[in-house]
């Protein structure tokens, strides 16, 4: 029996670095339940460690494209290309009844156009739309314009839409019912795994003490360094706070004109708690800092179902965060919430310090549960397989 081809693009590529699309497939391949699928998994060569044309990895064949530095249209003109090495891998091979699954909705101007080749193999297209990427705030007015419109023709030639967020699903449902597009939510996925390492680890015992950190005295964050992530709000009610804990901000920070306004604004280099760390490529190490975190803070509020918060969830005891509907689907009871008015993360930072030992237990069962419950890999591993199977 043939196996299904199920070729993904639109992640940079696996083995996962950072990034949620990355981390999505990596565990999707790894974990895979099923003999009867097969998958073929694009990948940037600028950042792949295997420079090979064809490679596999995760059981998957990877296949690397080649894209120009084009500045912001670098993305598109990947998903582009990626899509065309798909179909000329699936023209090659004779590959009948493939699926191509592309992760955002980065070209929708020319999606009509693959979606036409596909179709001579009876192939299917299905979308992942990810978050309001036409809402960020790096973007100029006219790549906003750019994003909404590719999205309308995403959804508009997309025989599925796999939703991360039942929030963005009913987005997708409303906005472009004129389109009557076919959806199914699937979030992405988590576990409660403890990590591997401990305190004796001497490149845990190098990251405590180079930053001066100890362990259960520290709120965290982890996420790429936007606006849209709302660290200024996030820092700003930290300083507010009288806290004697550190904030430790895992990211990958860039001296830019935000990073400048924000401390204009706040002076947070004078504030001795507030921790600019780097990043953590490290899973096993940054599962254990999240674990030894005293509670996590969750600023995204553009976007589905986010891996950091996923990961938050399954590790850390107490989670507080921005009451917008994409975080509160996930963390339910789970988690403490706040919004962006003045005093609101403050007031509850120092709530927080006053919950005694039964009330952090209880707040983390309760967390740790939702993931089993709904976001366990196990779970949406084979929500997918069935997808990818033909049981929409």
């Amino acid at each position: 029996m043939q196996k299904r081809a199920v070729f993904i693009v639109g992640a940079k590529g696996i083995p996962a670095r950072y990034g949620g699309f990355e981390s999505f497939v990596d565990q999707l391949t790894a974990r895979k339940q099923t003999n009867r699928i097969h998958y073929y998994v694009a990948c940037r060569r600028d950042l792949s460690e295997n420079k090979a044309d064809l490679y596999e990895y995760n059981d998957a064949t990877c296949f690397n494209v080649d894209v120009p530095k084009i500045g912001p249209a670098k993305a598109i003109m990947y998903d582009v290309k990626a899509f065309k090495e798909a179909l000329k891998i699936i023209r090659q091979k004779k590959i009948a009844h493939p699926i191509v699954y592309v992760l955002a909705c980065r070209m929708g101007p020319f999606i009509n156009h693959f979606k036409k080749q596909l179709k001579r193999f009876n192939g299917e297209l299905l979308v992942n739309p990810d978050g309001h990427e036409w809402l960020r705030a790096k973007w100029s007015l006219p790549v906003r314009k750019y994003w909404k419109l590719s999205e309308q023709l995403m959804v508009k030639h997309a025989d599925l839409l796999i939703c991360d967020s039942q929030s963005i699903e009913k987005y997708i449902k409303t906005d472009y019912s004129k389109y009557q597009p076919q959806t199914r939510y699937i979030a992405y996925g988590s576990d409660i795994k403890k990590s591997e390492v401990s305190l004796r680890n001497q490149k845990v015992k190098e990251w405590y003490a180079k930053f001066n950190v100890k362990p259960n005295n520290y709120y965290l964050i982890v996420g790429r360094f936007v606006p849209e992530n709302n660290y200024a709000t996030m820092i700003k009610e930290f300083m507010k706070s009288d806290t004697n804990k550190d904030l430790i901000i895992i990211t990958n920070v860039k001296k830019d004109k935000f990073y400048d306004d924000l401390e204009k604004s706040n002076h947070f280099l004078n504030d001795q708690r507030i921790k600019f760390v780097g990043t953590v490529y490290d899973n096993q190490i940054l599962k254990f800092i999240r674990e030894n975190a005293f509670a996590y803070l969750h600023g995204h509020e553009v976007g589905g179902t986010n891996p950091s918060l996923l990961e938050a969830l399954g590790s850390t005891k107490v989670n507080l965060l921005l009451d917008v509907g994409f975080n509160r689907e996930v963390g339910m009871s789970g988690a403490y919430y706040w919004t962006k008015d003045n005093g609101s993360l403050s007031s509850l930072i120092k709530r927080t310090e006053q919950l005694d030992r039964d009330g952090i237990n209880r707040l983390s069962f309760l967390a740790k549960n939702r993931i089993l419950k709904q976001f366990d890999w196990s779970i949406i591993i084979n929500k997918y397989e069935k997808v990818f199977s033909g049981n929409y």
